[in-house]
């Protein structure tokens, strides 16, 4: 699909381009909707400045600050992601690197997770390179979680610490030791349409597996605390774009989902999400899992119509 092809899509009424990404949705991913679960394992200090984040050390955010936490912890946020049917879990971490003994106790942990609880192991690390990415699959890592955020000509106004060719340097490298990988971005961070559009063709020439979407929650003490925030027409209509650039891969709403969705939520997934987020995010409480739940459900029933 080319540049002209999408700029079409965009001038389409927003019920005519639901119908299409719904189309492309059953077409090429039909009906499996993946949940996954996500620990914050080390919180707060971050040396980066994402302009977007309560953990970037320099904003005043009041964001929890914490060392890695033990084995023992996330095994047992990995047993709770379990119990609340998680298909997948993801140990999650603040800051751009490990030092050998953190990176050693989270590989630890994942071959005790993958033996106990048979669930699906995903990692956010910040930016690793091959020999730590073997250490993590050899340890039972299959996915590894790394998002672009937004578009290359839109990164520097958004982090200016590293830059977006990193982050690309990042997902090969977990790529070429054979690792899934699940990289997205935030939306409603003050870019245009084209720059999502941008996002998307990016993710599409890494053939990354998932793409999480989420939508900016404004937190007080960033540099976007005030920013206006995306409406949910919007939000639906970048989630459609997504799909039908996308066309089989998981797209997956998280962060943003219950405060920019609201009741609309449905809606997302009639416009080609097929994942999402459950039992919280990093610093932002989500829904209750029984409402999460009964979304899916519901979900799976309208696709089945």
């Amino acid at each position: 699909m080319d540049k002209k092809e999408i700029s079409s899509l965009l001038e389409l009424p927003l019920a005519e381009l639901i119908s299409q990404a719904d189309k492309v949705r059953r077409e090429c991913a039909g009906l499996k909707l993946e949940l996954c679960s996500i620990m914050n394992a080390k919180s707060g200090l971050c040396d980066q400045d994402c302009k977007f984040c309560a953990q970037a050390g320099k904003h005043r955010t009041g964001a929890a600050v914490y060392p890695l936490k033990q084995k023992e912890e996330m095994l047992e946020a990995a047993r709770r992601a379990k119990d609340i049917g998680a298909e997948r879990f993801d140990i999650v971490t603040s800051g751009d690197n490990l030092s050998k003994e953190e990176l050693d106790r989270i590989c630890d942990a994942i071959s005790e997770i993958t033996g106990k609880f048979g669930i699906k192991m995903c990692a956010s690390l910040g930016a690793l390179g091959e020999e730590e990415f073997k250490l993590l699959k050899e340890a039972g890592l299959t996915r590894y979680h790394h998002n672009i955020e937004t578009s290359p000509g839109n990164f520097p106004n958004i982090v200016t610490t590293h830059t977006f060719q990193e982050r690309i340097n990042t997902i090969r490298a977990a790529k070429a030791e054979g690792l899934e990988v699940c990289s997205g971005g935030i939306i409603g961070m003050g870019e245009t349409i084209q720059d999502r559009v941008e996002m998307a063709l990016c993710l599409k020439e890494l053939n990354v597996d998932s793409v999480p979407i989420n939508i900016l929650v404004p937190i007080k003490g960033t540099p976007f605390e005030s920013i206006k925030t995306l409406s949910c027409t919007e939000a639906v209509k970048t989630i459609a774009i997504f799909r039908i650039i996308l066309k089989d891969k998981i797209i997956k709403i998280a962060a943003g989902r219950e405060s920019i969705l609201r009741d609309f939520q449905g809606m997302a997934f009639m416009a080609g999400a097929n994942g999402m987020l459950i039992g919280g995010y990093l610093t932002i409480k989500g829904r209750s899992i029984d409402e999460d739940w009964k979304l899916a459900k519901e979900i799976i029933e309208l696709w089945r119509r």
